[in-house]
């Protein structure tokens, strides 16, 4: 770990991360994965592994505080995790086989075609 702030800066991503998630429905990667690489000095494989491991508490939580408030939907939950469960260690294989370069260009486009599916009428 040997980028600007190092370990110093991990808590501020965090909060990045947690303040993404709970707002706006994310995990919080789309966020973390780049500050880990600019700012904590990791590499794309481990801020992207990093940042699913983060992604842990901070789905418990924002599910939980959701929970609560009477807005979570068990049903369409349990068939988002089913095929969750099944793509992403299908998603983690392909990853690690991936340059850091290809990795970086791959993540960098999928913001971009949700950002322009979000942008859509």
């Amino acid at each position: 770990m040997s980028g600007a702030g190092g370990k110093w800066a991990l808590p501020l991503i965090g909060l990045v991360g947690g303040v993404a998630s709970g707002l706006l429905g994310v995990g919080g990667g789309i966020f973390m994965v780049p500050l880990l690489v600019a700012f904590a000095g990791l590499s794309e494989h481990e801020a992207h592994a990093t940042s699913l491991l983060a992604i842990l508490p901070i789905a418990l939580v924002g599910a939980a505080v959701f929970t609560v408030e009477g807005q979570a939907g068990y049903w369409l939950a349990a068939l988002l995790a089913i095929g969750s469960l099944v793509g992403a260690p299908v998603g983690a294989r392909i990853m690690a086989r991936l340059s850091e370069g290809t990795l970086q260009a791959v993540f960098g486009a999928a913001m971009i075609v949700v950002a322009v599916v979000l942008l859509l009428p």
